[in-house]
């Protein structure tokens, strides 16, 4: 492992375990009296992060790895059992984290947003689906990008042109995407508090008089391309350049953070293992900014 990684690796590890140290109830609960564990919250998370960064989809290859090259960080390593447990525990450590790290960047106050869902496949054989412990969750979807049905979830994604999360949801795959921004919204009303005049872009997917009403009232301006029939929109020579800025943030989770290759198998192993994902990328962003890094979403010091 290179030089910035560590560098990455160290800032995270310091930084978590200051934030947990000061906020000890965002951790999960653990009995007064027990065994220690030996190897703390903050380094699991951060060892969770390489993991993604790094490209391991299997935890035990990962945990060889971590053994081989990273005793210099981790002088203790848990098993895959100890690890698989201990990080599902973690998600709601995970999904906190990603929120404080995000809003500790510069470009968490920029006035332009993005929104767009991208497939979690869970499974492809009717077998598979028929004992899955997701049923219930996931879903039949389409994919109109690749042109075809999928089982399994949706990862709606709001962020910066940064592509820095400002909020996100894992639904099933046939949510309504206008329903989950308004609920998206709507949990965290303080997203859009001091943000007058903030604007959002999205495809011709997030339409409607009354849900545009409701982004009008939350102080959001919607752009979006214009529908069959409908006039030409304001703003509609960007959406071009602008679709392909935000396909290249679903390609920083499909293609160098396996968003597809996630491995989840039950609803926690998969709500976690997305989780660990968007940190990841969030943890790259917060550190390039902090860092004078002029491509803030860049992974390249990271790529596998």
């Amino acid at each position: 492992m290179d030089a910035d990684l560590d560098t990455l690796a160290t800032a995270l590890y310091a930084r978590a375990d200051d934030l947990l140290k000061a906020a000890p109830e965002r951790a999960p609960w653990r009995p007064l009296v027990g065994i220690e564990p030996r190897i703390c919250d903050a380094e699991l998370v951060t060892l969770a992060v390489l993991q993604a960064l790094l490209g391991f989809t299997s935890e035990a290859r990962w945990l060889r790895y971590a053994r081989a090259h990273l005793r210099h960080l981790f002088p203790y390593l848990p098993g895959q059992p100890g690890y698989n447990k201990r990080l599902r525990r973690l998600a709601g450590t995970v999904s906190w984290l990603i929120g404080v790290l995000a809003r500790d960047t510069s470009v968490w106050s920029d006035d332009v947003w993005v929104i767009d869902s991208t497939p979690v496949e869970c499974a492809r054989s009717r077998e598979t689906v028929r004992r899955s412990d997701l049923a219930g969750w996931a879903q039949y979807g389409y994919c109109a990008s690749h042109s075809r049905y999928f089982w399994g979830l949706r990862l709606h994604m709001l962020a910066t042109l940064h592509g820095l999360p400002i909020a996100f949801a894992l639904t099933g795959a046939k949510a309504d995407e206008r329903q989950v921004l308004l609920d998206i919204l709507a949990t965290g009303p303080h997203l859009a508090n001091g943000r007058p005049g903030q604007v959002l872009i999205g495809d011709k997917h997030y339409y409607g008089h009354d849900f545009e009403a409701h982004l009008a009232a939350a102080g959001i301006r919607l752009l979006r391309p214009a529908r069959h029939g409908e006039p030409a929109r304001a703003g509609s020579r960007f959406f071009k350049p602008l679709r392909q800025t935000i396909e290249s943030i679903s390609g920083s989770y499909k293609g160098q953070l396996d968003l597809e290759r996630h491995g989840g198998k039950t609803p926690q192993g998969v709500l976690v293992r997305i989780l660990q994902r968007i940190l990841a990328l969030t943890a790259a962003i917060w550190h390039n900014d902090h860092s004078g890094q002029p491509i803030t979403r860049s992974l390249l010091a990271c790529d596998h």
